[in-house]
């Protein structure tokens, strides 16, 4: 199995594509730092299976494909199986279930964080991936599933949800499940299925499934920028999420100390409009471009004015505009 880097970009529905990871790509000029693994967007099992109108665009492993990891969605043994053998055939790094979405949308098919809900059921999952492929195997998840808690803070309780010990148990047993049945790697984000994003990442159990896991565990969360990733790095393997759409150049920040300056937020705007042209289909280009200058307007000063108008655009050349007359009313070294 091959191990982890340090860095990896996390699977986000609209973002995690081709053109983003050429993006981030491009700020990997030498002297070349450890380079990030790359996990897709999710992609539906039912929708590959049936060769989608798009399947093509999510399965674009471009430009790394040795550290690409696709991710599947699914509910079932069977068709995730059958997923896993056609992706087995490609260039890539890894394949990944994804057990820790909670999204109303994906719960309600028994997929994301329900399968959490029944270790048998996942333990049966990995199983039969493992059957049909030999790259490396992973599994992200949250804390629990639906319903699942943690001790309510208090006298007692605050120190017990800051212990692993409380509600540790079953994420432990769910994961030695897991790792049982021939997983490579637990992707955690320790949140609690009904959280989302909502509270702090408890790290803490990050770390103590690395103390009783023999496989690696990656850590995913609130990470705020460079200094914590680094920070978080030192102790294993870490999945950049948001921040690493905000800040492309996150992965070689090392190289380059400083906050890039106002030419160079306009260039990196303009040239990620030119990749999503160039590497998605014109029915993502306003989803996709939305969605990334939701996070990375945040660079900007008088960032909610430029993400609404930016909103309001139904072109990328008029974003391109946008991005162009707003960079030429702001100070050249203007800080959000």
């Amino acid at each position: 199995m091959n191990s982890p880097g340090p860095y990896m970009l996390a699977p986000m529905a609209e973002l995690s594509h081709r053109a983003l990871r050429e993006l981030i790509e491009g700020f990997n000029g030498p002297p070349a730092p450890v380079r990030p693994e790359y996990y897709t967007e999710m992609i539906s099992v039912p929708a590959l299976l049936a060769g989608g109108p798009f399947e093509e665009w999510y399965l674009d492993g471009g430009p790394c494909p040795e550290r690409l990891v696709y991710q599947l969605l699914g509910a079932d043994e069977g068709p995730l199986a059958a997923a896993a053998a056609l992706l087995d055939r490609r260039d890539c790094l890894g394949i990944d279930v994804n057990m820790g979405c909670a999204a109303p949308v994906i719960t309600k098919t028994g997929a994301g964080v329900r399968l959490m809900e029944d270790m048998d059921k996942a333990g049966r999952i990995i199983a039969a991936l493992r059957r049909v492929t030999k790259k490396r195997l992973s599994a992200k998840l949250r804390l629990g599933p639906r319903g699942f808690r943690l001790p309510r803070p208090g006298p007692a309780g605050e120190a017990a949800e800051k212990s692993p010990s409380a509600g540790f148990e079953y994420l432990l047993e769910f994961c030695r499940r897991l790792e049982s049945q021939g997983l490579d790697l637990i992707i955690l984000h320790p949140r609690l299925a009904g959280e989302k994003f909502k509270g702090r990442a408890r790290w803490d159990y990050v770390e103590a499934l690395r103390g009783e896991l023999s496989i690696p565990v990656a850590g995913n969360g609130d990470i705020a920028g460079w200094e914590s990733m680094e920070s978080r790095a030192r102790e294993g393997p870490v999945m950049i999420g948001r921040l690493a759409v905000k800040e492309p150049w996150i992965f070689t920040r090392r190289n380059s100390p400083s906050l890039p300056d106002r030419d160079l937020l306009e260039k990196t705007a303009l040239h990620f409009l030119d990749l999503l042209a160039r590497y998605q289909p014109p029915e993502f280009h306003l989803s996709r471009a939305r969605r990334f200058f939701r996070y990375y307007c945040d660079n900007f000063i008088w960032a909610e004015y430029l993400r609404n108008k930016i909103n309001r655009e139904e072109t990328l050349e008029g974003m391109g505009r946008i991005i162009r007359g707003h960079c030429r009313t702001i100070p050249e070294n203007a800080a959000p």
